[in-house]
Parts: C-alpha cells; sequence; structure tokens
C-alpha cells in the first residue's frame, strides 16, 4: 500500500490556503471523496477543516484509528458531527469562521444545511473552483503514479492483441480487459466530479455499437448491458471489418490516465480508416500549439478548425445533436479535471504541471466510431506523452 507523503498533503494544503486569503475565506471544508483523498491521503468518512492559517484538522467519523494510519497530516481528530466541531476549533485557538468555502458542485443539500446549521450567520461560497486549481498542477510524485497507471493500461493494450476473436461479444472483452487492469493494480473504479458520471474502466465496443450515443458527457457512448447502465459493452458480438474501440482508464493508487485505441479484424471501410487518419493529424496539431502560456480555447478552436475543414464537421466528437464542446479533458485523481481543451475558456492558459487527456475521434451512425486518446503533462521541458501503446491502427 502506497501512502500520500506528508510533504506532498502540507503542500497541497498550503496552497489551497493562499488562495484562501486571495479570496477572503476563513476556512474551507472538504467532505468529498476525491477531494479528501487529495488533501489527507485517504477516504476515511468525515471532514478536513482547512483554517486560512494553522494546520488542518482533519475530523473523521469512520474510521479514525484507520484514518491515523494512513493520513500523513498532524491532526487526525476522532469526532461524531458537524456539532462537534466548533469545541474543537476552541481547542485548538482556532477563530469561529465567518466566511466559508464548501464543495457546491459536490455537497448533498441535506449535508450543506447540517453544517450551516453550526454557524448559521456565517457566509458560504463555492470552493470548487480553488480546489480545481490546486489539483489541476501536478507534483513529480503525481506524474509517477501516472506514469504507473500508463503502464498498467499498455498492459491492457497488449492483452487485446491476443484474445480478440470474431464471435466474442463486447462484454466478454471486456472482461478480459478489466481483468488485466485488475491484475496490475487497478482499483476498479474512475472517479468522475460531473454528477450522475458513473464509470468502470472505461468504454469498449465495436463496430454499430461504437456510434450508438448515451447520456454520458463523451463523444463515444455504446449501448451498454441494460438501460440500467447504458453505456459502455454489449452483448453484440465483434464482427470483421468493423471498428474494436478500446478507451480505457489506468488507475493506480487513484490516479488516472487516458487511452484509446482502434482494433479491427480483416480491415476498415476506407471511410473509417480515413477517419482515424485525420484524428491523427488532429492530435499532431495539438501537440504543435500546447505549450506554456496557449489557451485551453485555443487549442480547442484550432484542432475543432482542422477536424471541420477535414470534412468532419457533423461528426467530430459524437453524431449531430449529441457532439461535446470538447476536445480533451484534464486527469488526476477524477477524469474530468481542469484543463478542460473545451470552447471557451480563452483566459485559461496552459500551465507547467497540468496534465490531460486529449482525444479527437469521429463519429458515423450506423456504420461505427474512430479516433486516438493519449493522456499528456506539460513538463518545464516541455510537453510529454504518458500513455505510450502504439498510435496506430492494429489490424489482427
Amino acid at each position: 500500500m502506497r501512502l500520500t507523503p506528508a510533504v506532498e498533503l502540507e503542500y497541497r494544503c498550503h496552497r489551497l490556503q493562499s488562495l484562501m486569503g486571495e479570496h477572503g475565506l476563513d476556512a474551507v471544508i472538504i467532505t468529498q471523496n476525491a477531494d479528501l483523498f487529495y488533501f489527507t491521503g485517504t477516504t476515511q468518512s468525515g471532514c478536513l477543516y482547512l483554517p486560512l492559517q494553522g494546520q488542518p484538522l482533519y475530523l473523521v467519523r469512520r474510521d479514525a484509528a484507520r484514518a491515523r494510519m494512513e493520513c500523513g497530516l498532524q491532526e487526525v481528530i476522532p469526532f461524531s458531527s458537524p456539532r462537534a466541531i466548533p469545541a474543537i476549533l476552541a481547542e485548538y485557538g482556532y477563530p469561529t469562521p465567518t466566511r466559508i468555502g464548501m464543495e457546491f458542485d459536490v455537497l448533498p443539500v441535506r449535508l450543506f444545511e447540517r453544517y450551516r446549521q453550526v454557524w448559521p450567520e456565517a457566509a458560504y461560497s463555492d470552493a470548487t473552483p480553488l480546489i480545481r486549481q490546486v489539483r489541476m498542477i501536478k507534483s513529480h510524485y503525481e506524474i509517477h503514479l501516472m506514469q504507473d497507471a500508463a503502464d498498467q493500461v499498455d498492459k491492457v493494450y497488449q492483452r487485446a492483441k491476443e484474445v480478440i476473436r470474431a464471435g466474442m461479444t463486447d462484454l466478454e472483452l471486456a472482461a478480459e480487459l478489466e481483468y488485466v487492469a485488475r491484475k496490475h493494480g487497478h482499483l476498479g473504479l474512475i472517479r468522475m466530479r460531473v454528477y450522475n458520471g458513473e464509470m468502470l474502466f472505461g468504454h469498449t465496443f465495436s463496430g454499430t455499437d461504437s456510434a450508438v450515443p448515451a447520456y454520458t458527457d463523451t463523444p463515444f457512448g455504446g449501448l451498454g448491458p441494460s438501460p440500467s447502465f447504458g453505456q459502455g459493452a454489449s452483448y453484440k458480438p465483434i464482427g470483421r471489418n468493423e471498428p474494436i474501440i478500446i478507451d480505457f482508464a489506468g488507475c493506480v493508487d487513484g490516479y488516472l490516465v487516458d487511452q484509446t485505441r482502434v482494433f479491427a479484424l480483416g480491415d476498415l471501410p476506407d471511410r473509417l480508416r480515413k477517419g482515424f487518419n485525420d484524428m491523427l493529424t488532429v492530435q499532431e496539431l495539438m501537440k504543435e500549439i500546447a505549450c506554456e502560456g496557449t489557451p485551453w480555447g485555443e487549442i480547442y478552436d484550432r484542432c475543432h478548425d482542422l477536424a471541420c475543414r477535414l470534412g468532419y464537421a457533423d461528426s467530430f466528437m459524437g453524431n449531430v445533436g449529441t457532439q461535446v464542446s470538447f476536445i480533451g479533458h484534464g486527469l488526476g485523481v477524477e477524469i474530468d479535471e481542469y484543463p478542460f481543451i473545451a470552447k471557451g475558456f480563452m483566459d485559461q492558459p496552459l500551465q507547467t504541471g497540468m496534465a490531460w487527456a486529449f482525444e479527437p475521434k469521429v463519429v458515423f451512425p450506423g456504420e461505427g466510431a474512430v479516433g486516438i486518446e493519449n493522456t499528456f503533462y506539460l513538463s518545464h521541458d516541455g510537453l510529454k506523452q504518458l500513455t505510450h501503446s502504439d498510435d496506430g491502427l492494429v489490424i489482427l
């Protein structure tokens, strides 16, 4: 079991405290699992109370003993409910907060009301943008974890070349690949911040199913095994001369990378093969222009314009009517972190330390879908690629 070093946690908390000062907050209270893991190194139930000045207090309802073992912060304190917090703050000499930030994008209303009853006179605001701003700059420690995740997803890619056969179902293929990932440390879960953003290992589907839209905010959807989970692999048998999509997220110690590769038994129709090659061209443009200071939205605009000029205005990043307004998304402990390579965002520049997946894809209803996805990060030496499986179309 790899534990997040204390120096990592302390630095992250200090960065958030600096932003709190700039935005006039006395305290931030963190309750969501992904944020708890990022700032405490564990997900034991409770909250992190981060004052503007002083040591963070990790208040744990269950299980405090395990939290003490897994968390590198100095103060890990058992507590029973939010009503107990004022007494704990008094014990540490912390003032009563009057301006409190919380994770408004993910915080249940009922839980928020419980905290608001503790300090009814305080002003509350959304701390999520500040939290995401801290999380979007990766440390060397985080990049190393993502490199391990890239090695994991490459093992999935290698196994796909061995097991894909005509007649097996998309679900059977997904199960084979998920087994490999689990054996190499995948946690079996992909955290997403967006509401109702359930996902397991990613998406595996073939042929016309790869062009079926779904409720997910993704260019590919898939029919899924049931309307109760209407995305990803279904019971469709894999055929010859059709695209087989393996859009897989590696996950090691909570950190993610995202990779998409296209396979086929026999060959692909000319339209799909050309679409695949053109998406590689879009990826090359991103590599050329992604440098420190480039606005996220400019990368989107230029790559989207290239895709349209190549003839994909109605198929780039989804079917007509279901096209998504992004080509890339940040990665870390969640799959939808900053930066967003998306429409707008012209006032948000790339910074050293950012990591993101870039996924130019095209969808042809009734035929199939193709594309490429890799995970990159911006280092002091320029753009680096983390995922390293061969980009080429795999013909089996």
